[in-house]
């Protein structure tokens, strides 16, 4: 899932023959934006909509299949619906991001054809409650800094993904859950891979506490499994400009339950399926809700 930028067609030109005696010239037929309807809205100045929420934007106005595209960094997923027009389209997005941010259309012959401004309010970061077997561990999520992450994990949770999974990596490092079942069975992803939200950029670093997306050596690889940072591990996973490390995506912290993640830090393990350290006796996650 990423930022939006939906591009709604290459632009064109329409040649005319005009005069006599064949003589040619060529008129340039331009996109224009009249306005643009989107709903569900709390209210329009600026547009204000819902975090989370599935939005529809109603685009009006002329020759709008001769090439125009539209930017909205607060969206994921944006999406054309029906069967566009030269006077409408329909496009749905889900809004993934909090605080303020702009969308625009434009179009390569003639620039910005619209401009809106958003907000996207949240009174209280979203909160996750995990019950394990060894106690609730309670994660405050930050999509004001790394909302693709945050969706991402919100997506798992709603979906109940990782209800009776465990943490199959406990070292002195981090705790790692969210690819295992208690059977040691690995887990198929139920969404696609998400682009990486970098530490520079999110300004959000892997210290004690905090929580962040596993991946691969591959970019943009992170999906469904999840880390808690036992320590300061900043200087080891986050993203660094010098050596070229891109680092792993931190997206919320611990906000109660830090007791209970050193617990499941001491438990014996062993190795497992060809997992090295995976706990004796199984740490299972019960339950995972958003508690606020």
């Amino acid at each position: 899932m990423k930022a939006s930028t939906w591009l709604l067609g290459a632009f064109a030109s329409l040649a005319l023959l005009s005069g006599c005696g064949g003589s040619k010239s060529s008129t340039v037929v331009l996109a224009t934006v009249s306005s643009v309807n989107i709903s569900p809205t709390v209210n329009t100045s600026p547009t204000v909509v819902a975090y989370r929420q599935t939005i529809t934007m109603t685009v009006n106005g002329q020759n709008l299949l001769q090439g125009i595209s539209i930017s909205n960094p607060g969206c994921a997923n944006l999406t054309e619906t029906g069967t566009g027009t030269n006077t409408t389209r329909t496009f749905t997005c889900k809004i993934i991001r909090v605080g303020p941010f702009n969308m625009t259309i434009t179009n390569a012959a003639n620039g910005q054809l619209y401009f809106a401004a958003f907000s996207v309010p949240l009174a209280a970061r979203p909160q996750v409650t995990l019950t394990t077997t060894l106690g609730n561990i309670v994660v405050e999520l930050n999509p004001g800094a790394a909302p693709i992450s945050v969706d991402n994990y919100l997506n798992y949770v709603e979906n109940s993904f990782y209800v009776n999974t465990i943490f199959h990596r406990v070292d002195t490092n981090v705790i790692q859950g969210g690819g295992y079942n208690s059977s040691l069975t690995a887990l198929t992803p139920s969404f696609s891979a998400i682009t990486l939200e970098t530490t520079t950029a999110t300004g959000l670093s892997n210290t004690r506490g905090t929580i962040g997306m596993a991946s691969t050596s591959t970019l943009n690889s992170a999906t469904s499994q999840y880390y808690f940072n036992l320590i300061n591990n900043s200087a080891a996973y986050d993203a660094n400009v010098t050596t070229g490390a891109t680092g792993y995506a931190v997206f919320g912290t611990i906000v109660s339950g830090l007791d209970v993640m050193d617990a499941i830090s001491k438990v014996p393990t062993s190795v497992q399926n060809g997992l090295p350290t995976v706990p004796v006796t199984p740490v299972v996650i019960t339950s995972v809700k958003r508690t606020q």
